[in-house]
């Protein structure tokens, strides 16, 4: 027998090697249930009853507690308050939802967004992290970049739907968020609506959207403070500007070609 060889037929090496096999199935094993604390189980197009929960099973919940001081369980078999506004395309199941009613308020397709703790995100000292610039002071806009306060929100139609008040920045990450919008011929006293950067093209003129019509900006979700967005009011905001993408006009339904 050769060196390391415990018998005729078995050596370190594939002890070695048998060994690695085990632990790396054990380790996907474990993986493939932790990834199962969040949306599961799985809600069946079957029936409502039915609840699909794979292989591995849903592990038994663990306590985690946050940093804000909250404890929270997972997984905790939270049924979401979400209502979709969308029926079946087809009698199959896994069938595309089409949107019934307003589709920018639908919350599915690229409109849709996730049931988040409605819960202000804080930096690591506790305060909001995102806030208009009247909020956080020593945060200002750079001399050579364009100050969009004051421009005027022009659509995807090339109308004015509103006039930037403010802007809102990230302090956790020193960058801006938000644009704060007056949306045109809104009443006195009615909330502002906030654009995600993301979606705008600035220039030292105007603020160009393409996702939404002008007259959509009055749809926009506003936020419950008005110097404050929590976690599930930011998700709602991009689930509708999302939405515009594909449901603003009835021709980007439509096929390209």
């Amino acid at each position: 027998m050769g060196t390391g060889a415990i018998t005729a037929y078995i050596d370190v090496a594939q002890i070695a090697l048998y060994a690695f096999w085990v632990f790396f199935a054990g380790l996907i094993y474990y993986l493939h249930r932790e990834d199962k604390r969040e949306g599961y189980p799985l809600e069946s197009d079957r029936s409502p009853n039915v609840n699909v929960r794979g292989f591995p099973d849903i592990p038994k919940p663990k306590t985690f507690r946050l940093r804000d001081g909250r404890i929270v369980m997972a997984p905790n078999f939270r049924v979401s308050k979400q209502v979709l506004g969308g029926t079946a395309s087809a009698n199959h199941l896994g069938a595309p939802l089409t949107p019934t009613g307003d589709p920018m308020q639908a919350a599915i397709g690229p409109g849709s967004y996730a049931d988040r703790a409605d819960l202000v995100d804080t930096t690591v000292d506790g305060a909001p992290r995102i806030v208009p610039l009247r909020a956080a002071p020593g945060f200002g806009v750079v001399d050579r970049d364009p100050d969009p306060r004051g421009l005027p929100v022009v659509g995807l139609d090339n109308q004015v739907g509103g006039t930037v008040t403010d802007v809102w920045v990230d302090r956790a990450e020193a960058v801006f968020r938000y644009l704060e919008v007056e949306v045109a011929g809104a009443p006195a006293g009615t909330p502002h609506v906030l654009l995600p950067i993301n979606f705008t093209r600035i220039s030292r003129r105007r603020v160009k959207v393409r996702s939404i019509l002008a007259s959509q900006f009055a749809g926009v979700p506003t936020t419950a403070e008005p110097d404050k967005v929590t976690l599930l009011e930011e998700d709602k905001i991009m689930g509708y500007y999302g939405g515009g993408t594909l449901y603003a006009i009835p021709d980007r339904q439509e096929p390209l070609l």
